[in-house]
């Protein structure tokens, strides 16, 4: 049983911490988006549903590097790897603090250990200091929950056994 909780604990440090990374990197790994001017291909100061549409398409021959109109699996993989490519520099280049162009665990840890703290104190439930496996699953309960993963599936994940993802209740 100690093992499970502190297996429990260490997950949860694991999926906060990267919780926290995740949501202090967002905006910079969010793709690029134009400006209005960007958009607007013969300036006119309206963006019409063509040049929207201009976009998408060139974004769509962008990726078809066969030129054949269509995208195979390695060509949105180059495109997705690509992509990934750039929002990691990009990542580095904002954390990198001591400018060695590579992130070390102090670089990447979440910013104010104090929020971290209140997290944990929140997920501990009865207040003693360490999460049990309960507490543990009533905090993936409840981040489920919020993204909405159960509104449309039921609480079973659309299985209908009513044993959700760690086997009966």
């Amino acid at each position: 049983m100690k093992t499970k909780i502190l297996m429990a604990v260490l997950l949860s440090g694991v999926v906060m911490t990267a919780g926290a990374v995740t949501a202090q990197t967002a905006p910079a790994e969010m793709p690029e988006r134009p400006d209005f001017a960007t958009l607007d291909t013969d300036s006119d100061g309206a963006l019409t549903m063509a040049e929207m549409e201009a976009r998408g398409n060139a974004r769509f021959a962008d990726a078809d590097t066969d030129g054949d109109g269509a995208l195979s699996a390695e060509e949105l993989v180059a495109q997705h790897t690509a992509n990934a490519e750039e929002r990691v520099a990009r990542m580095i280049t904002r954390m990198d603090t001591n400018e060695d162009g590579i992130l070390q665990m102090d670089e990447m840890k979440p910013r104010g250990g104090a929020r971290f703290e209140r997290m944990f104190e929140r997920m501990d439930a009865d207040k003693d200091g360490v999460l049990s496996e309960e507490e543990f699953a009533a905090v993936q309960d409840r981040m489920q929950d919020r993204a909405g993963g159960r509104h449309e599936r039921g609480r079973d994940g659309g299985r209908g056994d009513g044993h959700g993802p760690r086997g009966k209740h």
